[in-house]
C-alpha cells in the first residue's frame, strides 16, 4: 500500500512539474482530418520518419495501418526501417537511459498522446518550437517552455527565433510576444508545412482510437435503437396504467 502511494505522489509530482513549464497562450484550432485517408497516411509516414526514432507507439501494430489504406507491401517498403516485422508494436531502438543521458528525461510513449493532450494541444506545439541557444537542444517552444525534446521538423519548417516588443501599460515595462521571425528557409512554406502538421496530428488522433469512426457510426445506430425502445416502452407503460385513476 505504502508503495502504491509513493508511486501515486510522484506521478502528482512529476505531472503538476511538467504543467508548469506549459505556457497559458492561446490553442490553434486543429484541421479535422481524421475521416481523410490520404491525409492519414501522409500523416503515418511523417510518423514512422520523425517521430517513431524517439518516441514508441507500444499499442499500435504496424498492421493496422492497412485501416487507412497502406497495404503491408507499402508498409514493408516505405514504413519499416529496421528488423520489425508488420505485425509487430511500433517500439523503438533507443533505451530508456540513453534518452534521459542525452534529452534529461525519456521520451514519452505517443500511442495515446492525442487522447491525452488533444488535437489542438499537438497542433499548437509543432507549430511553436523556436531557436534558442541557452537550452541543450538549441531549441525551445513557447507552448512548452524549456521542453527537452528538439525539433525535429526543423528542416520541414526551417529555423525561427521569437520576437518580441516592449508593453509600457504597465508602471513595469516587460517584453511582450510579437511572432516569430524566420532565420532559414524550410524545404516548405508555411501553409504547407501547417497542413502538414494537421496531417500529423491527424494520424495521432487516429492512432490513439483507430475505431473511432466506427464508433461514432455505430453510436449512432445505438441512440435511434434506444429512441424507439422508449417509444414502445413510454406506450407500454400507458397501457398498463390507463385502468389506474
Amino acid at each position: 500500500m505504502k508503495t502504491l502511494v509513493s508511486i501515486l505522489v510522484l506521478a502528482v509530482i512529476a505531472m503538476t512539474s511538467a504543467m508548469a513549464n506549459e505556457q497559458t497562450i492561446p490553442l490553434d484550432r486543429a484541421p479535422d482530418r481524421t475521416r481523410d485517408l490520404a491525409a492519414l497516411q501522409r500523416g503515418a509516414r511523417l510518423f514512422v520518419n520523425y517521430c517513431l526514432n524517439c518516441h514508441s507507439a507500444n499499442q499500435m501494430r504496424y498492421s493496422r495501418l492497412r485501416d487507412i489504406g497502406i497495404s503491408a507491401p507499402e508498409v514493408e517498403d516505405n514504413l519499416l526501417f529496421t528488423m520489425d516485422k508488420v505485425g509487430n508494436m511500433m517500439h523503438i531502438a533507443m533505451r530508456v537511459d540513453d534518452a534521459k543521458a542525452w534529452f534529461g528525461t525519456d521520451a514519452p510513449d505517443l500511442s495515446l498522446i492525442a487522447r491525452a493532450r488533444g488535437r489542438d494541444w499537438l497542433y499548437t506545439y509543432l507549430r511553436s518550437f523556436y531557436r534558442d541557444d541557452s537550452r541543450p537542444t538549441g531549441w525551445n517552444n513557447r507552448l512548452f517552455e524549456n521542453v527537452a525534446m528538439p525539433h525535429v521538423l526543423w528542416q520541414l519548417q526551417g529555423q525561427r527565433t521569437l520576437q518580441s516588443q516592449e508593453d509600457n501599460s504597465t508602471p513595469d515595462t516587460i517584453l511582450e510576444f510579437s511572432g516569430y521571425r524566420q532565420l532559414t528557409s524550410g524545404t516548405l512554406s508555411a501553409i504547407d508545412y501547417d497542413s502538414a502538421v494537421a496531417d500529423l496530428v491527424a494520424y495521432l488522433s487516429w492512432m490513439a482510437e483507430p475505431v473511432q469512426q466506427q464508433r461514432r457510426r455505430l453510436g449512432v445506430w445505438v441512440i435511434l435503437f434506444l429512441s424507439v425502445l422508449s417509444l414502445f416502452a413510454w406506450r407500454l407503460n400507458v397501457n398498463y396504467w390507463k385502468d389506474v385513476k
